[in-house]
């Protein structure tokens, strides 16, 4: 990566089974869809404005004396304001290597993440025993068991209930990980799936590492959970005080007649994979733990190829991007921010949602679309029948695109 080198995407030939001219048609969709149901985030309490970091983290990754010139410049251009970090910012000088900074993952991480969860199944009316199918998403730290293992004891959740713990995913896994769910629950309507995120990017930072990536890392990244309740299609009113699980095969206590939820329903998913980008954008693991890549030729693969494959998954469904009204994009980063607006010929407001969780919270990888959707839902909900898309990229290099309606 040192190189920054743009790759040549090869896009993958038609399979000779399937004729070119045959497009591929969505499934048809049930009568109702699984709906979201709730959104929380949770913060740590550790919160700094931009300027406030610049300094401390010099001090991290710089030599004494140094020429700090690019760091300022980075801090500067980075579009973040603030920021809350898991730990206290004089502390990261002292975790010294990877199992103290992913020992400090795993305490930090259940706190957030059983905050997170706790808020999401409250706003939706339910308890942790009804919960049906649990899907976690980390890139910034390891654990066997996983996070959500040591929650479900933690919280209640019942014995049987079923986990999908994901690594590798990075910044997709928000948009990949409500896709999964949306997966699970076309095929089983009565149950409740939940999406829980953690990343704590913060402690991902490479002491002693002046690489342009590294910087930019330092720049824009902060720290912060999500939780995402989701209903399947048949649940809309269920009354859950029978002792049992949304899908009768459970022994939770139940939380009574659940309102129909306000959120919006997931109608469909895609996703896609760019061959020959592998290098893009992800993890070098060593010793000292994660050492984030960052190519400066992902903005072009998104100018390139990305509103292609976007506008042909809303025309699957007889949408144009004049028809979305509601965008929901992770926010990469300014230049990322750009790159999708551009290429897509959007309205200057249109990424203002993701503008605004940049400034307040900067990149918090897969945690960062749901704080968005949870700021939709905070502010004036759309009009009923209103589209959205929720999308984003990641290492593989990848996208994933959930269409949602109101």
């Amino acid at each position: 990566m040192n190189d920054m080198r743009v790759p040549v995407l090869v896009e993958h030939a038609p399979s000779p089974s399937a004729p070119a001219s045959v497009a591929r048609r969505p499934p048809p969709p049930s009568a109702a869809g699984p709906r979201i149901a709730a959104v929380r985030c949770a913060l740590p309490p550790h919160r700094y404005a931009q300027h406030e970091l610049t300094g401390p983290i010099g001090d991290l990754c710089l030599s004494p004396g140094a020429d700090r010139a690019l760091l300022h410049r980075v801090h500067a251009s980075a579009g973040v304001r603030t920021r809350h970090l898991a730990l206290p910012i004089e502390r990261y000088a002292r975790l010294g290597d990877f199992g103290r900074s992913n020992g400090a993952w795993l305490e930090t991480g259940l706190e957030l993440g059983e905050e997170a969860l706790s808020g999401a199944l409250r706003e939706a009316g339910l308890t942790p025993a009804d919960v049906d199918l649990l899907v976690f998403a980390s890139i910034t730290g390891v654990s066997a068991p996983s996070l959500d293992a040591r929650l479900a004891g933690r919280m209640g959740l019942r014995p049987d209930v079923k986990r999908l713990p994901l690594f590798g995913l990075g910044c997709v896994a928000g948009a990949a990980g409500l896709a999964r769910v949306h997966d699970h629950l076309r095929g089983h309507p009565e149950d409740t799936a939940v999406l829980l995120t953690v990343e704590l990017c913060s402690l991902t930072l490479q002491r002693g590492d002046a690489s342009r990536a590294n910087l930019v890392a330092g720049a824009l990244f902060g720290d912060g959970a999500a939780a995402l309740v989701a209903r399947g299609g048949n649940t809309d009113g269920v009354n859950t005080d029978d002792g049992g699980s949304g899908s009768g095969s459970g022994s939770g206590s139940g939380s009574g007649t659940v309102a129909p939820a306000s959120g919006p329903r997931v109608v469909a998913t895609r996703s896609h994979l760019y061959p020959g980008t592998e290098g893009l954008l992800g993890w070098e693991i060593g010793a000292a733990g994660f050492r984030v890549v960052i190519d400066a030729g992902v903005p072009d693969i998104v100018r390139g190829h990305f509103g292609r494959h976007l506008r042909a998954f809303l025309a699957e469904h007889e949408l144009t991007v004049d028809d979305i009204g509601t965008w929901i994009c992770h926010p990469g980063g300014p230049r990322i921010l750009s790159a999708v607006s551009e290429t897509l010929g959007l309205s200057e407001d249109a990424l203002d949602r993701s503008r605004r969780s940049l400034a307040a919270v900067g990149n918090m990888s897969s945690v960062s679309v749901l704080h968005i959707l949870e700021d939709v839902r905070a502010r004036r909900a759309p009009e009923p029948g209103t589209w959205g898309l929720l999308l984003a990229m990641g290492p593989g290099f990848c996208s994933e695109l959930v269409l949602l309606r109101w």
